[in-house]
């Protein structure tokens, strides 16, 4: 081995007796938070969120060494898959008008809230789950789940954002399914003086920060458990969006806080570390898609401070939110 390495003998026994250089201690060190915040994470924090992690733990450290301590690891966050959406209409009934134009963004608590609804495959039935999420901290502040998809659920998941909330003037955009525009949904939407707003048919962008949560959802709940019964899987998605998404959850378009975190800071007049994300979907008209999706337009998640941007695609991934089965 010495004659093969070109090194004396005497040379290669005090490099095996050795210890580890400092920059190898410390790399394990490190390594052993980042598999830390990645089991807290529930195993799908990637590059980015981890760095944000530490970061805010007051770790000093470049996103390349964060990325190379994990790919030698094998630490990977998950990805989220592509499926079609549809949406069972009502021809009959009339659809409220378009209030948002895709231009999902507000500057305070219960200003504009999207509502949608999922289901939850399990073996023994499907479980469908309607949930009410405010635009300006992506916090889901609504949610109800049965396993029939009728007017009565997305009715329970109303009733809750309105009871939690309070809002005084709220706007409430949804795509247009038969649940949505009913006549028992509007006049309470009326009672409790929400506007209703829907976006068109058969376009997921309309309703693209919904369609966000739902692929989210899927790539860190549904994709890596398999539900017995729909009795089992309810609670675990209730406790997946209470302790995990509102609660710990880093979201990139709040500047990676969770979504409770960015509205404590609100309440009390800190500074936000706000991202203000444009991409050629999400908070530009319909008319303008094109011409930006031509040229390349979009935004990028920033990095923390001091760290480069990253690159990302800017695509949202949607999963199919309802069955045949309505009210």
């Amino acid at each position: 081995m010495c004659r093969v390495l070109e090194v004396s003998t005497s040379g290669y026994y005090a490099w095996c007796k050795r210890s580890p250089s400092a920059r190898a201690q410390e790399d394990a060190a490190l390594l052993r938070k980042i598999r830390a915040i990645h089991v807290a994470s529930r195993e799908s924090y990637g590059v980015v969120r981890v760095h944000w992690e530490l970061v805010d733990q007051g770790v000093s450290v470049g996103r390349d060494r964060v990325a190379r301590l994990m790919r030698q690891a094998g630490l990977r966050g998950i990805t989220r898959r592509r499926f079609v959406v549809t949406t069972q209409r009502d021809e009959k009934a009339r659809p409220a008008p378009d209030l948002v134009e895709r231009r999902f963004e507000a500057t305070g608590p219960n200003q504009l809230w999207v509502a949608d609804a999922t289901y939850i495959p399990t073996v023994a039935g499907f479980l469908f789950l309607a949930m009410v999420l405010d635009v300006f901290s992506r916090k889901v502040v609504g949610w109800a789940m049965a396993t029939r998809l009728r007017t009565e659920l997305m009715l329970a998941a109303l009733e809750m954002a309105a009871l939690q909330r309070k809002p005084k003037t709220v706007i409430h955009h949804s795509d247009q399914g038969c649940q949505y525009t009913s006549l028992a949904f509007g006049r309470r939407c009326e009672e409790l003086g929400v506007r209703p707003s829907m976006g068109s048919v058969g376009d997921a962008y309309d309703n693209a920060m919904a369609e966000s949560f739902f692929a989210t959802l899927e790539c860190e709940l549904l994709d890596r458990t398999r539900f017995q019964t729909p009795a089992e899987a309810e609670p675990a998605v209730f406790s997946w969006i209470e302790a995990w998404y509102n609660t710990k959850r880093r979201h990139s378009s709040i500047g990676y806080l969770s979504p409770n975190e960015f509205e404590r800071r609100h309440a009390e007049g800190v500074p936000q570390p706000r991202v203000e994300r444009r991409s050629p979907i999400l908070g530009q008209p319909r008319e303008s898609i094109s011409r930006d999706a031509a040229t390349g337009g979009g935004g990028s998640a920033p990095a923390p401070p001091g760290r480069e941007k990253e690159r990302g695609t800017g695509q949202e991934s949607s999963r199919l939110r309802e069955t045949p089965e309505s009210a």
